[in-house]
């Protein structure tokens, strides 16, 4: 099962995955990192700016989990703009080096494949960052995503673009169609790392981790992961019935073993 590590709150998160990442980045300069947008991930980009001061980032690589189909680029809400403003420029990573799936219309039957092919030739993603929707889907996975499934185009449920309408003028504006990597994807990645903070994340991540694996809640794909961890603050935690084993557990875990 997944590693299950409960923190006070999201700053805590921030800096326990940022430790792991630059961590990893130390260890490896190439290093490949798959990118969430949202502000699930926030704490841990912002957490990760001071620990890689003097750290030589030139060469690392990353992968956007999304992106939406028939948004200019340049639109604010893009995720390419996102990760540029989020992640790339914060951090003084290689522009050339991150890339988010092709939204363009055009040819779009073929971004998917184009995708998977750059992630393939990267080496794969070393470290994956998930957040996770309150219906379950993690990346643009809706409820009823096959466990298979590749980079390809989706269509978003009402509900995954009223959530997102906060980030436009309004839910008309928010696009109807993403192309996201696939459960499939997100599963070869070597190190799954899963955020959720606040009591509206709580049912989705006990169904997640405790409850059955099916399509019907994405995320639980995570339970078919040699190496996931899941790190909630105490409101997505209380709806877990093992919290006690899960605390009890990472207060007596070896030092070695890492996050």
């Amino acid at each position: 099962m997944a590693e299950i590590v409960i923190v006070r709150d999201k700053a805590e998160a921030g800096a326990l995955v940022a430790d792991e990442i630059a961590g990893l980045i130390r260890a490896d300069p190439e290093a490949v990192l798959g990118l969430a947008t949202g502000s699930t991930p926030l704490p841990v980009y912002e957490a990760l700016r001071p620990r890689l001061q003097g750290v030589d980032v030139s060469r690392v690589r990353g992968f956007a989990l999304d992106e939406y189909v028939g948004i200019d680029p340049a639109h604010p809400e893009s995720y390419r703009s996102v990760i540029t403003r989020e992640v790339v420029e914060p951090l003084g990573l290689d522009p050339s080096r991150i890339r988010t799936p092709d939204g363009s219309p055009e040819g779009i039957e073929h971004h998917g494949d184009e995708y998977e092919a750059a992630i393939v030739e990267a080496g794969g993603i070393d470290l994956q960052i998930l957040g996770i929707g309150t219906d379950g889907h993690i990346g643009f996975n809706e409820p009823g995503s096959s466990f298979a499934s590749i980079t390809r185009v989706k269509t978003l449920t009402e509900q995954t673009r009223r959530d997102n309408a906060r980030f436009f003028d309004s839910i008309e504006d928010v696009p109807m169609h993403c192309i996201t990597q696939g459960l499939g994807t997100i599963l070869r990645a070597r190190h799954l790392v899963l955020l959720a903070f606040g009591e509206g994340k709580a049912a989705a991540v006990a169904g997640a981790v405790e409850g059955p694996v099916t399509a019907s809640l994405p995320g639980s794909a995570i339970q078919l992961h040699p190496h996931a961890t899941v790190v909630v603050d105490e409101a997505a935690a209380s709806h877990l019935t093992r919290a006690g084993y899960y605390r009890y557990a990472y207060a007596n875990k070896p030092d070695w073993q890492g996050l």
